[in-house]
């Protein structure tokens, strides 16, 4: 029997990556992954698509297509697929991770992104009716999807499905996982639109605003105001999508 906190996404994992020079790529294409119908992903939907510019809500589409395949190609023992509700509460993940870069939000909190954006999205869970325990599913998974270079321990299943997948679309790493025919018809349906150049703006005007935000663990040591971005400068690099773009 599935427990509360596994049905939501909750169960621990261990910062897996599939290995080898030639990892499985199955032939998937991105209307192999449709959103969850269920009332509570249609609310959130519309709520990102007003919040959220054109560029970071195709961002968050096209996180859900890759992480959905990403889990069901590498780490089919972890039950996702079969568990409608870990399904859903990844798909609010993804619809709300960058909810903390909206205009409403990003210059408005002295908070890094991530932990404003979290709260804004266990709040709007809880106000529309969801459990309380997909909320904190989700708000977990949105506080740590970029702690990209923490090394050992465990993070939840969504979690580590949200990592995977975001660093995927913003930088290119690992899309070796995946099939270059999804990634293909996954920037199709949710057109990149320069996301590159946008999301390294983002970056670089959350380090102005905010030179102590957690984006700035991914800089040098002792980053200041005036120092270029690593981040920003990997995002623009992204060899990978930069055909989409």
């Amino acid at each position: 029997m599935t427990t509360e906190w596994e049905k939501y996404g909750f169960a621990p994992v261990n910062h897996p990556t599939a290995s080898g020079p030639n990892p499985k790529q199955d032939l998937f294409i991105a209307d192999d992954f449709p959103l969850p119908d269920t009332p509570l992903v249609k609310e959130v939907l519309a709520f990102a698509k007003k919040e959220l510019d054109e560029q970071t809500f195709n961002h968050s589409n096209r996180v859900f297509v890759y992480g959905s395949a990403l889990v069901r190609t590498h780490f089919p023992g972890w039950g996702y697929t079969e568990c409608a509700s870990a399904v859903e509460t990844y798909a609010l993940c993804c619809l709300l991770h960058d909810i903390g870069t909206a205009e409403r939000f990003l210059a408005t909190t002295h908070m890094s992104f991530e932990f404003k954006g979290a709260i804004v999205a266990r709040d709007l869970i809880l106000q529309l009716g969801g459990p309380e325990a997909e909320a904190d599913s989700v708000c977990d998974a949105i506080i740590r999807h970029q702690d990209i270079f923490v090394k050992g321990g465990n993070i939840t299943m969504v979690g580590q499905i949200l990592q995977l997948a975001t660093i995927l679309d913003n930088v290119g790493i690992r899309a070796n996982l995946v099939h270059p025919r999804l990634i293909e018809t996954t920037t199709g349906k949710f057109p990149r639109k320069g996301w590159s150049e946008h999301f390294a703006r983002v970056i670089e005007k959350e380090l102005g605003l905010k030179p102590w935000c957690h984006t700035s663990t991914f800089e040098v040591p002792g980053w200041a105001a005036g120092v270029r971005s690593n981040f920003a400068t990997d995002v623009r690099g992204n060899d990978v999508m930069r055909p989409f773009d």
